[in-house]
């Protein structure tokens, strides 16, 4: 595989990761570089590991994952989406958003914006090709553009406030459609 090809599905890939990382950005004030770090290292960690766990179950089990991967990932961003909707509108009460760079919220995100990851990793290996340079491609153009995206975001949330919150929340439920629709109606 060409690197042309390589750095093409990474970007491809990372998109998801971006504009998960946009709507975070807007929500966290501020954006600290520990909140650059967690997201980034995980959302690239989980870019460049579900490429080798999906080439190195191969096609053993793909007719098993393929049948729901998409319905996971519609379900994590819709929740976690669902959830910055809510928050937005809830009362102030001196206290910020929650973390999504902490705990269970960002696994779930992390899992979500990787699915597609998999099933790259899946494909190289019906292709037979080797998975280890893509995916650290892969991880590190995620991490990168993850960065960016929480950077972006913050200067949107410092201008739009509560509009933002629910725009990243929607956003979040519209990439987990996506997706969902991807993998049933558009197959």
């Amino acid at each position: 595989m060409d690197w042309i090809s390589i750095f093409g599905i990474a970007l491809a890939l990372a998109m998801d990761a971006f504009a998960v990382a946009l709507a975070t950005g807007a929500v966290l004030n501020p954006v600290t570089g520990r909140h650059l770090f967690r997201l980034g290292f995980h959302f690239g960690l989980f870019q460049a590991l579900m490429p080798i766990a999906g080439w190195l179950l191969g096609l053993t089990v793909q007719k098993w994952i393929t049948a729901y991967d998409h319905w996971i990932a519609f379900g994590l961003l819709a929740y976690v989406g669902g959830r910055m909707i809510v928050e937005a509108f809830e009362e102030d009460d001196d206290s910020s958003p929650s973390d999504p760079t902490k705990g269970l919220t960002m696994v779930m995100l992390s899992v979500a914006t990787s699915i597609d990851a998999f099933a790259v990793g899946l494909s190289l290996a019906m292709l037979g090709v080797s998975v280890w340079v893509p995916s650290v491609i892969i991880g590190i153009v995620a991490a990168v553009l993850t960065v960016a995206g929480m950077l972006l975001g913050r200067r949107l949330g410092d201008n739009w406030g509560k509009r933002v919150e629910v725009c990243g929340g929607v956003v979040l439920c519209l990439i987990g459609l996506k997706i969902l629709l991807e993998h049933t109606l558009f197959k």
